[in-house]
């Protein structure tokens, strides 16, 4: 059985891991890092991961971006691999992210979804074909209206996938309200939509003359990220340092 620290178990994402998790007879969590502590669990709960002194094989990250520096550094102490799903990080984050895999195992993804994940492959390919055929490519993405980080690391994650598969030689543009000119074709556009309790809807554009070509991915709940991020850390528990993604995980199964 694994054991994992559900790290921001009392948000949104770490209660639904939480109960996904009492189901599975595979993985037990055996504590909890939270500042919020309003909420009973079934395990312990710390309100910073210094505080824990419980040991586990692995930890599954669900919380905010101001919380990931003190995360990394515990876990490269207590040589613990995390599945680290926080999105929004800074490019020091990011950097931080890097050494840390140098020390300990991290599973670091922008979504935890196998359908985004595999969607992520097919971009890689409908680049190739549609953008030297002349093609605009858009991605729009909708979320809840709590969500701070916009656009969603999902929709950059997608972007990248594009703009690997071309070279790298494309811009991102965000917002085009001050923009008076017309679109350039080394562009991909990423917009933001937040409103009600959308859970997650993603959607790639490739407009072409006399036809559009979409991709289209919607979480109907948040269990498909949670169950995603499960299987990740029962993959990651005894691995070595080093960076790993949603593709190693779906590759070992």
């Amino acid at each position: 059985m694994t054991k994992v620290i559900m790290h921001g178990c009392n948000g949104h994402m770490g209660q639904t891991i939480t109960k996904l998790c009492e189901n599975d007879k595979d993985i037990e969590i055996v504590a909890g890092i939270d500042f919020c502590d309003k909420i009973e669990n079934k395990y312990p709960v710390f309100k910073s991961v210094d505080e824990c002194d419980v040991k586990a094989d692995a930890i599954i990250d669900f919380s905010n971006a101001k919380a990931i520096d003190g995360l990394l550094e515990y876990c490269v102490k207590t040589q613990t691999p995390v599945v680290l799903c926080t999105t929004g990080l800074s490019d020091e984050q990011l950097e931080k992210v890097n050494e840390a895999s140098k020390k300990v195992a991290i599973l670091r993804s922008a979504n935890m979804s196998l359908g985004i994940n595999t969607i992520m492959e097919l971009l890689k390919k409908a680049a190739t074909v549609f953008a030297p055929a002349g093609f605009d490519m858009e991605i729009v993405e909708k979320h809840h209206n709590q969500k701070l980080d916009a656009p969603s690391g999902t929709a950059i994650a997608l972007a990248d996938s594009l703009n690997e598969a071309l070279d790298n030689k494309y811009e991102y543009i965000y917002d085009r309200s001050q923009r008076r000119e017309k679109r350039d074709a080394r562009e991909i556009g990423i917009s933001a939509v937040r409103g009600g309790n959308i859970v997650g809807e993603h959607e790639v554009f490739f407009a072409g003359i006399d036809e559009v070509i979409t991709i289209k991915h919607t979480a109907y709940s948040k269990g498909v990220f949670g169950k995603g991020a499960i299987e990740a850390a029962k993959f990651l528990a005894g691995k070595e340092a080093g960076s790993y993604d949603m593709a190693d995980v779906i590759a070992a199964k």
